[in-house]
């Protein structure tokens, strides 16, 4: 019988504990399977948050870090700069990455660090229970904003994609989305793009991928989709933001 269709080799076998409809476990497989692609597994270093994702250190082969809250960037950082023949790569929500991690995020790009980041955007907190997120849309509702984000008193939400553009030192950003198959084949090119502008030596690179929070949204899996792709999608437009390849 021929396989068609396996667990990549750098996800480990074991169950994941991410809510029904999330989308994280299919954007760890996009991680993995450019793992396993391009032949990183042994020579890869991820780096955990705190949120969601907090423990993806069960599931991926490779070496893993575990970093304070929103310290992503930094740690990966140290790692890359003391072992530069590795790949290192940090996996961050919206909670941990523009929020007490903008600093190490925003400085990370700024100097051109040749690390790569995968930022999981689903514009709320979502292990803390469902708060505003820095990503949180105008008119969102969450448990800390039961009317609706309102711009004049939460202000208005980073765009981090756009605003990292605008650094010399970023090579690399692009915003996917997760919430269907021709989306997330484009995902997974940027993923691995991104682990390939690295492996070049080119500087900071960063995909942000629009996911799905069905639990936090108070919303069923499909209908989370629906959500995302209503809303998210036409704030935060899919697109490259900054390619300093193409662009030369």
């Amino acid at each position: 019988m021929t396989i068609v269709f396996e667990r990549p080799k750098a996800l480990t076998d074991v169950p994941m504990h991410y809510c029904p409809g999330c989308t994280h476990g299919i954007i760890h497989r996009l991680v993995a399977e450019v793992l396993d692609e391009l032949d990183l597994v042994e020579k890869a270093i991820g780096v955990a948050p705190v949120g969601c994702a907090v423990m993806n250190y069960d599931y991926f082969e490779c070496d893993m870090a575990q970093a304070a809250h929103g310290r992503a960037p930094a740690v990966a950082t140290g790692i890359k700069r003391a072992n530069p023949a590795n790949i290192v790569f940090t996996y961050q929500g919206d909670g941990d990455l523009a929020a007490i991690g903008t600093n190490e995020t925003v400085h990370a790009a700024a100097r051109g660090e040749n690390i790569t980041i995968i930022f999981v955007n689903n514009a709320i907190y979502g292990m803390t229970g469902g708060q505003m997120a820095p990503t949180t849309i105008p008119g969102q509702i969450t448990q800390t904003s039961p009317y609706g984000r309102d711009t004049k008193t939460a202000g208005f939400p980073l765009k981090i994609c756009e605003m990292l553009a605008t650094l010399d030192g970023t090579a690399y950003a692009e915003r996917v989305s997760a919430d269907g198959v021709k989306n997330v084949v484009n995902a997974k090119k940027a993923i691995k793009k991104a682990f390939e502008y690295q492996m070049a030596g080119r500087g900071f690179s960063i995909v942000e991928v629009l996911s799905t929070c069905p639990t936090n949204w108070g919303l069923e899996p499909v209908e989370a989709l629906g959500w995302l792709r209503q809303n998210l999608i036409p704030y935060y437009p899919l697109g490259v933001y900054k390619d300093k390849e193409a662009s030369r």
